[in-house]
């Protein structure tokens, strides 16, 4: 069976996996090699720049944690969804960097907390649908963009990449559509 090529989300969530984010050392820690790859030696309480997936990893160990600003939670969650109400259609507001895999990375780690500890679920639930109605916000003023016949750059410039993708499909789709209809020529019989 011929191999599956990566998606557009694929690759900006493996752009995300390997770009820097800061990260404080909770303990001091010699050099790691792994594969060629050498990250620390790190120093109790000193910031240190590492790739996203590397962060992860060493925060599981207890090495390292994430600055506070760094991490979506749900207040940041609640401010976002609060904006995308008060807004227009035709207004898009921009996101924290990276916001869709981090928005999946959050949520993976609560439903994991949920084995762990069930009461959980309610926090779970109550974030998803959370962001349900961002995407479902945001998803309806694509749409209407996209449905415009003119764009601009300022239109687009509070886009994610995942959303960009999504309105370039979606512009495309709507235009060929729009010529189709209105251009089409009849056929005698």
């Amino acid at each position: 069976m011929p191999k599956k090529l990566p998606t557009k989300i694929e690759r900006l969530d493996f752009s995300f996996e390997h770009s820097p984010i800061k990260v404080i050392a909770n303990r001091n820690c010699p050099e790691i090699k792994l594969a060629g790859l050498t990250v620390g030696p790190f120093e109790e309480g000193n910031e240190y720049e590492i790739q996203q997936w590397i962060a992860r990893e060493l925060e599981k160990t207890g090495i390292v944690r994430f600055r506070e600003e760094e991490r979506l939670d749900s207040n940041k969650l609640y401010k976002i969804q609060w904006t995308e109400r008060v807004q227009t259609a035709g207004q898009i507001s921009k996101l924290p960097e990276n916001f869709y895999p981090e928005l999946r990375r959050y949520l993976m780690q609560l439903k994991t907390e949920i084995a762990k500890n069930p009461e959980k679920t309610r926090e779970y639930e109550k974030t998803r649908q959370l962001t349900q109605d961002i995407v479902n916000a945001r998803l309806k003023k694509i749409v209407s963009l996209a449905s415009s016949p003119t764009r601009t750059e300022q239109m687009l410039k509070n886009f994610t990449g995942e959303e960009r993708f999504l309105y370039e499909q979606l512009y495309k789709h709507i235009q060929e559509w729009r010529t189709q209809i209105l251009e089409c020529k009849v056929t005698e019989q």
